[in-house]
């Protein structure tokens, strides 16, 4: 982002957000230009960007956000997120904003964590942790060059944003507390993320369209691009979805590799927007077996359709193409629509994986979560809202066996799909539990009872 005029800051002991918040101010009033924040701690409560304004921290700047929820009253936004409606940088409705390094965020995790929870190896967050960067509304937004840490909650939100750009970003985040998406894009259009390194405990790369104040999509998410990203995941790395209130279209996820992850690959409808033309291209993936608190387990790429409330039907998915996957995976290849909305033309071409068996066997199961069970988990049984919740089997709810066993590539309810030079290398002998069919098709047969085809 090219600046009209630039202003250096010093970092200097104690709060310095009023100074901060006040040459934000007078920049934008005056044209807009380069707020530089120089070598040293800046620690501060709540910042708002305002329109032409770029917040620019220089090597050896290090934003330290003060790590309480009560610093961000200020700093509200409208879009609520895991109860959090506050951000460490906000911005609504501006214009030509931008976010630049190479100095570094460091967000303070460690004070949003209350417990360890021993069943699924994660930490228990605090109720209540604000997000680092939320920007609603905003047009001509750039984030590049920036080092972020240990946040407490989601990293980067764009809501309802066109014309943004995140490019060199690198984000680390503590991978056994829960929530920490790497960057999310809510009803966005026209926008990129490029040459990106993300290391989070929850989804890396999320696109959705979430339910407004007034319990409407707060709009539709299109023309996205993600290119030369390396994440690592313990939930999804590359995803769409699960929030899909509104509609979303034409997303591209190419060049990218995915290691050390529950999930490489994800597309998940759930609440009535439809879901078209999206494409993964040129992925390299690892993906590995986790507690079936997680979510997912192995598996290199999860498309699923599932009516989350009875009165919101989810939206189909249609038009997808996943090609050039090579790596690792430790579960299956998953297409499911337990929804009549259904899955439509998907093509899966030159996809050369090797599926090995992991140490827990957690991923001959698999799953269909977020359901409804999980909106409001009973007191009496283990879970956590929006993640897990145990049935009074003590089996996690949504964690579906496989007919005959794991295959390599499980479909099921799916209109017209085509599969060229897909190849899964599988152990011989075939471990206990795994099926002796490599691509099973479940269809519905023209009366509506299951039919299986293989």
């Amino acid at each position: 982002m090219s600046a009209a005029s630039l202003v250096s800051i010093e970092a200097l002991d104690g709060d310095n957000t009023e100074r901060l918040q006040a040459a934000i101010d007078d920049l934008s009033a005056s044209g807009g230009g380069r707020l530089e924040l120089l070598a040293g701690i800046h620690i501060c409560r709540g910042l708002r960007l305002r329109s032409g304004v770029d917040l620019h921290l220089a090597a050896g700047a290090i934003l330290r956000p003060v790590p309480d929820y009560a610093a961000y009253a200020h700093t509200t936004v409208s879009v609520i997120a895991e109860k959090s409606d506050r951000g460490m940088i906000v911005a609504k409705g501006a214009r030509r904003i931008g976010l630049t390094g190479p100095g570094r965020i460091e967000a303070g995790c460690e004070s949003f964590i209350i417990g360890d929870d021993e069943t699924v190896g994660t930490f228990i967050p605090a109720e209540f942790r604000p997000r680092v960067v939320v920007f609603e509304s905003c047009d001509e937004v750039e984030i590049s060059a920036l080092h972020i840490s240990r946040s407490p909650m989601w990293t980067l939100h764009f809501v309802d944003c066109t014309d943004v750009a995140v490019r060199n970003v690198t984000i680390e985040n503590d991978r056994r507390l829960p929530n920490t998406d790497g960057i999310v894009f809510d009803a966005c259009r026209g926008a990129v993320i490029e040459d990106c390194a993300i290391s989070t405990a929850d989804d890396g790369i999320c696109l959705k369209t979430s339910i407004g104040p007034q319990g409407v999509a707060i709009g539709r998410c299109e023309n996205i691009f993600i290119r030369r990203c390396a994440v690592q995941s313990l939930s999804c790395a590359l995803k769409v979805g699960t929030e899909t209130h509104g509609d979303v279209t034409n997303v591209v996820f190419e060049d990218c590799s995915v290691s050390s992850s529950n999930r490489a690959l994800g597309i998940f409808s759930r609440d009535g927007g439809r879901i078209s033309n999206v494409r993964f291209s040129r992925i390299a993936v690892e993906c590995r077996e986790t507690l079936d608190g997680f979510w997912g387990s192995g598996e290199a790429l999860t498309v699923n359709v599932v009516d989350r409330v009875a009165e919101r039907p989810a939206g189909a998915i249609e038009n997808l193409i996943v090609e050039d996957i090579t790596g690792r995976m430790e579960g299956a290849i998953t297409v499911i629509s337990a929804s009549s909305a259904g899955i439509r033309n998907v093509s899966l071409a030159r996809i050369g994986v090797d599926q090995r068996p992991g140490e827990l066997g957690t991923a001959q199961a698999y799953d269909l979560r977020p359901t409804n069970a999980d909106l409001a988990p009973k007191a009496d049984g283990g879970g956590r809202a929006n993640a897990w919740t145990r049935g009074a089997d003590g089996r996690v709810i949504g964690l579906q066996d496989y007919p005959g066993g794991m295959p390599a590539v499980y479909v099921a309810g799916v209109t017209g799909i085509l599969m060229n030079e897909v190849r899964i290398a599988r152990p011989t002998p075939l471990p206990q539990g795994w099926n002796a069919i490599d691509v099973v098709f479940e269809t519905a047969a023209p009366d509506g009872s299951g039919a299986w085809q293989n």
